[in-house]
């Protein structure tokens, strides 16, 4: 029996090999400071366990949901932005509940592009945007996220034929892998980019409630015209720790979500309802946990980048999202550093080349373990004299 060729053809998961060299390095019995991945290390609130716990004992929630969700977190979602971003969503027509929004990602190009169609993806970018695309038997080119440009891209450098074919852009701010964020001075220049070159976009805010230094990330959807070119997409798996709980929506233009909705039409019957409305109240409810987790991540930030300028390792220090991304020691590149730091140190991180030709020279590092295990990992690699 054959696997059909879209299969054949999907990229092969980056994070796997990582997985496996550090369960190898654990299985000798080795202490792996594991920074590789991006997986939330606090539970859960606990108010939103005990919403889905009471949620899941009403025999109601035992049901299927309605195809397209309810409308109680298709609300919850309209005032959650309101509410954070200033932004006005029709819950009806401009909310589409999502299987988590990795779901949403790759069923997008599906959505909207033909066969042979052309999309633009970032390059360094999060590896599962190429799937969608291969999925859906589209074409895709990158845009380069350099340093120099703050992790942007530079719109004047898309050439002629890029602008005429692409019908799809991704954006990710703030970003994975990079941690940088964007201002509306860029959202303002994307939406007439977008519209002078008729390109949708797509805004991945997965880590739209992290940032840094008292700035709030922006979301696309508050500029002007955004919703005329484009949609965003927001999960509570960074917000609230939800990441194994699979849920959240797409907002923005009415055609596109409409388009997201009829597709899953044909793929789910939505998402068990007792998880809908433990969504909705974490979205409703007090908002002092996600503060504090903000906090618990900025300091995080601060005690792993003053660690590393005690060891000479200098690198930007990122405005948003729970990842630092730092530059590779001369004499190597991305994958053998991060191969050295887990053999000699015993600290796992993601190699920069894993997310693209731009991600070659750095490294990933998920700040997703406490103040003291990170200047530990830091002090480990320290010893190495690397810098």
């Amino acid at each position: 029996m054959e696997l059909s060729h879209r299969l054949k053809q999907l990229p092969q998961q980056f994070f796997a090999s990582l997985v496996q060299k550090v369960a190898a390095a654990k299985l000798e019995g080795r202490d792996v400071i594991n920074l590789g991945q991006g997986n939330p290390d606090q539970p859960t609130p606990v108010h939103i366990v005990q919403s889905l716990q009471q949620a899941a004992e009403d025999p109601m929630t035992h049901k299927y949901s309605p195809f397209r969700g309810i409308n109680e977190l298709k609300k919850a979602a309209a005032s959650f932005y309101k509410r954070e971003y200033g932004v006005d969503i029709n819950p009806e027509k401009e909310v589409a509940i999502l299987f988590g929004a990795k779901a949403g990602l790759v069923e997008i190009p599906l959505c909207l592009l033909n066969e042979g169609d052309l999309m633009l993806l970032p390059d360094p970018g999060y590896p599962d945007y190429e799937s969608g695309a291969v999925l859906a038997n589209v074409k895709y080119e990158t845009f380069p996220l350099k340093e120099e440009n703050h992790f942007l891209p530079d719109f004047l450098q898309f050439t002629e034929k890029q602008k005429k074919d692409a019908r799809l852009l991704f954006l990710n701010y703030p970003n994975n892998p990079t941690g940088a964020t964007a201002d509306s001075t860029f959202f303002e220049e994307t939406v007439a980019f977008a519209k002078e070159n008729n390109i949708t976009i797509l805004h991945d805010f997965a880590y739209g409630a992290i940032g840094f230094d008292g700035k709030k990330p922006e979301s696309f959807l508050a500029t002007a015209g955004a919703k005329d070119v484009g949609i965003e997409m927001y999960t509570l798996s960074k917000t609230y720790n939800m990441a194994g709980w699979r849920v959240g929506f797409a907002v923005g233009n009415e055609k596109i979500i409409d388009a997201i909705n009829l597709l899953q039409d044909h793929m789910y019957v939505s998402l068990f309802p007792a998880i809908q409305k433990a969504a909705a109240d974490a979205l409703n409810g007090d908002q002092t946990s996600v503060d504090e987790l903000v906090a618990r991540y900025e300091g995080r930030r601060n005690a792993f980048m003053n660690a590393c300028e005690k060891i000479g390792w200098y690198g930007k220090s990122p405005s948003g999202s729970f990842f630092a991304w730092m530059p590779v020691p001369e004499g190597y590149n991305s994958e053998d550093f991060a191969d050295y730091l887990l053999e000699k140190a015993d600290v796992a991180v993601a190699a920069g080349k894993g997310f693209g030709t731009f991600g070659e020279g750095y490294v990933r590092v998920g700040l997703l373990v406490d103040e003291e295990r990170l200047i530990e990992a830091v002090e480990r690699i320290g010893q190495l004299k690397l810098f």
